[in-house]
C-alpha cells in the first residue's frame, strides 16, 4: 500500500530531526538564574556550557560552611512560602526546611514585629509599646504617600513623599525616642530594596506583586538548590567572559584567557551590576534602547557580617535593632540562633551604609558591629569567628539586586529582557509579575529564558510544533509533600 502524502511529511520531519545537529547554548552566569535555564535546556536534550566568572557556583546565593553549619552570606529567604512559589517544588522535593520568620505579605514588613526586641545608641531597650505605636504610625505615613502619588504626575522619591506627608500632617512626626524608632521602620524599608528612600521611585515602591505565605528563612540554606539544580550540567569556573559575538545562525563567547566558545544561542544572566561596568564588550554593540534599559535600573547593595560565639548572651528573638536619629545610622541583627540553634548572629547593613561599610577592612567592620552588639549587651564575649560580604565592590556582581530608580521609563523590563536575535538574558532583574530581587524571581526569569531559546532554537531548525518544555526532574518534585516550615 503506498504511503500517503501527510505520512511522508510525518516520516520527513522524524528523519530530518534525527540528522539536525544537537542544538547549543552557552549560558554566561552560574547563578540561580543560569543555572536553572541551563538545567531546562540540558533536560531538553540540548548541549549547554555554563561559563561562570567566580571559583563556584550560586552567584548572590553563597552558602558558606566555615562555621561547621550553612550560613547564607547573600540570598537566605523564599519570599511567598506557598505553592504558587515557582522554587516551591525543588524545595519540598528536597525536603528543606523553612523557619517562619512572618506571615505578613506586605513589603513594609519581612519579619514579625513581635520577635524584635530595639535598643536606643545608649542601650537602653525601647518600650515595646512605643515600638507598636510608632509602627501604626509609619503605615500612616506610608499610606499617605499614594495621595502625595495621586497629587503628583512626576515620580519623586520616597523621601521626598515622606517629607510631603509630614508637612501635611504634624501629628504623624515624632520627637525624641519616638522619632528613632520611626527612622528604624524606614531603616528597615530601606533594606527590603536594598537602597535608601531617596533612590527609590514614589511611582513603584508598593506595587511588587507579593506571593502569599509570608517568609521563610532557608534553615540548610540555599546550597542544597543550587546543587541540585547544577548537577551534571558542564559548568566551568573561572571563565570571565569578555566578549560576546553574536551573528545570524552562531554566537561566540569569549573569556578572559583568549579561549573561545561557539553555540547557536548564548543566555546572558549575569547581574545587571556587571553589565553597567561593561565588563563584557558586546559585537554588534547592544542597540541604544538596550544599553538605556541598563542604564536606567537601580542595583542596591546589601551585606552582612556573620559573628559566631562560643555561647548564646542575647534574648531568643529573632532581630535585635537598633534605633537612631537618621535611617543610615539605624542597625540590626538577625539571631540565627533561634532559627538554626547555631549561636550565630548575623549584622546587616543596606544602601550606602553598606558600600560604606565596605571601604574598612573586614577587622575594623566586626570591630564596629561588635560595638553597637555591646551597647545592647555590655558584657557580650568577641566572636570566634566572623564572615564579611562585599556585593558592591565584588566584580562579579557590584551590588546585590535590583530596584526602581526615580522616574523610571514604564518599558524598562520589558526592554531589559528582549532577546537580540540568538541573545536572550535572564537574571533577577528580567523576571515577570515584579519579583525583582527575589531568588523565584530570578530563578523564574531563567526558565523564560530557556524557553524562549528553546523554541527560537527549534524554529531555526525548522521544528514548526514546538512541544512545551517540561523537565523530567521537575515532574519528580511535583509531590503533594508541603513545603515544611515551623516556627519556634
Amino acid at each position: 500500500m503506498p504511503i500517503d502524502i501527510v505520512q511522508q511529511d510525518t516520516i520527513a520531519s522524524h528523519i530530518k530531526r534525527q540528522c539536525s545537529p544537537q542544538p547549543s547554548v552557552i549560558v554566561i552566569g552560574a547563578g540561580i538564574s543560569g543555572i536553572a535555564a541551563a538545567r531546562r535546556l540540558y533536560d531538553a536534550s540540548f548541549k549547554v556550557t555554563v561559563l561562570e566568572s567566580r571559583d563556584r557556583v550560586g552567584g548572590r546565593i553563597h552558602t558558606d560552611y566555615s562555621f561547621d553549619c550553612p550560613v547564607d552570606m547573600g540570598a537566605s529567604w523564599l519570599h511567598g512560602v506557598c505553592n504558587e512559589n515557582p522554587m516551591a517544588p525543588l524545595i519540598r522535593g528536597l525536603g528543606l526546611k523553612l523557619y517562619r520568620t512572618s506571615g505578613d505579605d506586605s513589603i513594609l514588613y519581612d519579619h514579625d514585629l513581635e520577635s524584635y526586641m530595639l535598643f536606643n545608641m545608649d542601650g537602653h531597650q525601647v518600650p515595646p509599646q512605643m515600638v507598636t505605636e510608632v509602627g501604626d504610625t509609619f503605615k500612616r505615613i506610608m499610606e499617605e504617600t499614594e495621595k502625595v502619588r495621586d497629587d503628583h504626575p512626576d515620580d519623586m522619591s520616597v523621601h521626598q513623599a515622606i517629607s510631603i506627608v509630614l508637612n501635611r500632617h504634624s501629628e504623624l512626626r515624632k520627637q525624641g525616642l519616638a522619632h528613632e524608632v520611626l527612622q528604624w521602620y524606614i531603616c528597615r524599608m530601606e533594606a527590603w530594596f536594598a537602597a535608601d528612600a531617596d533612590m527609590l521611585s514614589l511611582k513603584t515602591w508598593d506595587q511588587a506583586n507579593v506571593l502569599s505565605g509570608g517568609h521563610g528563612l532557608m534553615v540548610q540554606g540555599y546550597d542544597p538548590v543550587i546543587k541540585a539544580l547544577a548537577k551534571d550540567l558542564d559548568i566551568r569556573l573561572n571563565h570571565r567572559v569578555i566578549k560576546i559575538s553574536n551573528g545570524c545562525n552562531k554566537a561566540m563567547v569569549t573569556v578572559e584567557d583568549g579561549r573561545n566558545f561557539v553555540a547557536d544561542a548564548v543566555l546572558v544572566t549575569v547581574p545587571v551590576g556587571v553589565l553597567q561596568a561593561n565588563l563584557i564588550e558586546f559585537i554588534p554593540k547592544l542597540p541604544d534602547w538596550k544599553v538605556a534599559a541598563i542604564k536606567d535600573l537601580g542595583v542596591g547593595n546589601e551585606n552582612k557580617i556573620a559573628l559566631r560565639f562560643d555561647k548564646v548572651f542575647w534574648p531568643n528573638v529573632e532581630f535585635l535593632g537598633i534605633v537612631a536619629p537618621t535611617s543610615y545610622a539605624c542597625g540590626y541583627f538577625l539571631n540565627l540562633h533561634k532559627a538554626t540553634g547555631h549561636p550565630i548572629l548575623v549584622y546587616m547593613a543596606a544602601g550606602r551604609f553598606a558600600c560604606d561599610l565596605e571601604k574598612l577592612s573586614n577587622e575594623s567592620t566586626v570591630n564596629f558591629v561588635m560595638l553597637q552588639l555591646k551597647k545592647m549587651f555590655p558584657g557580650a564575649s568577641n566572636p570566634i569567628q566572623y564572615l564579611v560580604s562585599r556585593w558592591g565592590s565584588d566584580p562579579n556582581s557590584f551590588g546585590c539586586y535590583t530596584y526602581d530608580l526615580v522616574g523610571k521609563p514604564d518599558d524598562l523590563y520589558d526592554r531589559l529582557r528582549a532577546p537580540l536575535g540568538n541573545l536572550f538574558f535572564g537574571g533577577e532583574a528580567v523576571c515577570m509579575d515584579d519579583h525583582q530581587g527575589s531568588v523565584h524571581g530570578a530563578y523564574s526569569a531563567g526558565i523564560m529564558a530557556a524557553d524562549n531559546c528553546h523554541k527560537y532554537i527549534l524554529e531555526k531548525q525548522g521544528h514548526m510544533e514546538n512541544p512545551p518544555l517540561v523537565s523530567v526532574r521537575h515532574e519528580i518534585l511535583e509531590t503533594t509533600i508541603p513545603l515544611q516550615i515551623s516556627r519556634m
